[in-house]
């Protein structure tokens, strides 16, 4: 098994358990015990959240970066390569390492179980341990509660924010799903909260607990003047913290108020020189991600964003239209059957002049007759088109060089057109501003 390609380990992964997901923890906290698994790093940061949990957690991984402290990052999903999911020190690890881990893993579990998620997350684990971080990130890939990474204790929990998405599994209100993303609270550990309205249920687990809360509006928060933005929060001993004259970031500055909440509680020296320039420099693949892409009759420009529910679409479409437009702003778009359709048209309402439209290259797409049925019920100008290749070439082919296109709806909407392109895929600190076909969306 250890001479698998990480390929072959991946399609082998995927056959493994009879079902995409399964919550809960005791099959993997058994097998991350008989692997001596504990702590992946000297301080742990666990982030959930409906939306802007990957914007937050590269925030934090620049500021300790910057700050000389050797970081690992988990997250999921990726976009073309399974290793972006696993980075140490803003690189994705090397196949050999990942393989080495899954080759552990198996030689143990016995007649455990285990998902996809499950796997990949001891992987994580595994590989960080061996590797002398100071600090690991680690982001929920659903809910909180029963989620796999959840068998590690946090120094300090994140929620960066809640609203409804994988109802199926989480509850269909806000107080059902702020309970299971509460779940990564523990007793006397501090955790964050940069939601406005935090739901009852999340308060009240958080009191049970005795888990210290640190909430935006309470706590912590931000004021915006300009093109330059202020933060205020509190120290782990209570005192009160002040960062001012930052210039903003392009990734939303609501994640990096919460991320600098965090970076509080873990006690590292913050100054606004050098953390604004961390902020503003960290971008992440497909949030606000713009390129440039040369055509004949001259170039135009994409904006890439895996936005796929009501609240991450509403953020877009504020921020789309608060920079003014000399052409039309035209949009290529695919989504997934359980997300909201619905509720991002209604968010998008007005912002584009003609969607261009394709079901996924996944058997979890809306189909793109229901995509249609959508479309036209929300009284949208739209062309179908067979796939994602497809909608994107429509779309250029119909646009000019004062037209602005927007890409998104899905990870996989997102990562197909990255292949299509041959974009890099970067995290954090790993991206050239300016570059032509990898740059950041600033109003």
């Amino acid at each position: 098994m250890t001479e698998r390609s990480l390929g072959q380990w991946l399609s082998w992964l995927e056959q493994l358990h009879p079902s995409e997901i399964e919550l809960g923890l005791q099959r993997i906290r058994d097998v991350a015990d008989r692997l001596g698994l504990s702590r992946p790093a000297q301080r742990v940061v666990t982030v959930t959240g409906t939306n802007g949990k990957g914007s937050t957690c590269a925030f934090v991984a620049a500021i300790c970066q910057a700050q000389g402290l050797r970081t690992g990052v988990y997250s999921s999903p990726h976009f073309l390569r399974y290793n972006e999911r696993i980075q140490i020190a803003g690189e994705a690890v090397s196949d050999e390492l990942i393989c080495q881990a899954f080759s552990a893993i198996e030689q143990v579990r016995g007649e455990i179980s285990l998902t996809y998620f499950e796997m990949g997350t001891l992987a994580a684990l595994w590989i960080f341990a061996r590797s002398g971080l100071d600090v690991a990130i680690l982001e929920v890939g659903l809910g909180g509660r029963l989620d796999a990474v959840n068998i590690v204790d946090p120094d300090v929990a994140v929620v960066t924010g809640i609203a409804l998405d994988h109802g199926d599994w989480l509850g269909n209100t806000r107080e059902e799903v702020a309970r299971e993303k509460a779940g990564i609270f523990r007793a006397g550990i501090p955790a964050v909260c940069g939601d406005l309205d935090p739901p009852q249920s999340l308060l009240d687990q958080a009191t049970i607990l005795g888990t210290p809360l640190y909430l935006r509006g309470r706590d912590f928060d931000l004021a915006i003047t300009g093109n330059s933005w202020c933060w205020q929060g509190k120290s782990g001993q209570g005192s009160s913290l002040v960062l001012d004259a930052m210039p903003q970031p392009s990734l939303p500055v609501e994640n990096a108020a919460v991320a600098l909440q965090v970076c509080a509680l873990l006690e590292l020296p913050l100054t606004a020189e050098e953390t604004g320039v961390v902020l503003q420099d960290t971008q992440l693949t497909g949030r606000l991600q713009v390129i440039k892409l040369p055509q004949v009759d001259g170039e135009r420009t994409l904006i890439l964003d895996v936005a796929h529910n009501p609240q991450a679409a509403a953020y877009v479409a504020g921020r789309l239209r608060q920079r003014p437009l000399g052409g039309r702003r035209l949009a290529v778009f695919g989504a997934l059957a359980d997300k909201d359709v619905d509720g991002v048209l209604a968010a998008m309402q007005g912002v584009f002049d003609r969607w261009h439209i394709a079901a996924l290259p996944t058997p979890r797409s809306f189909s793109l007759a229901d995509l249609q049925q959508h479309l036209q019920q929300a009284g949208a100008d739209f062309v179908t088109h067979d796939d994602i290749a497809d909608a994107l070439q429509g779309c250029l082919e119909q646009s000019t060089a004062d037209d602005e296109i927007l890409v998104f709806g899905s990870f996989f909407t997102v990562a197909r057109v990255l292949e299509l392109l041959q974009v890099p895929v970067w995290s954090g600190l790993g991206a050239s501003r300016g570059c032509r076909r990898g740059g950041s969306y600033r109003d």
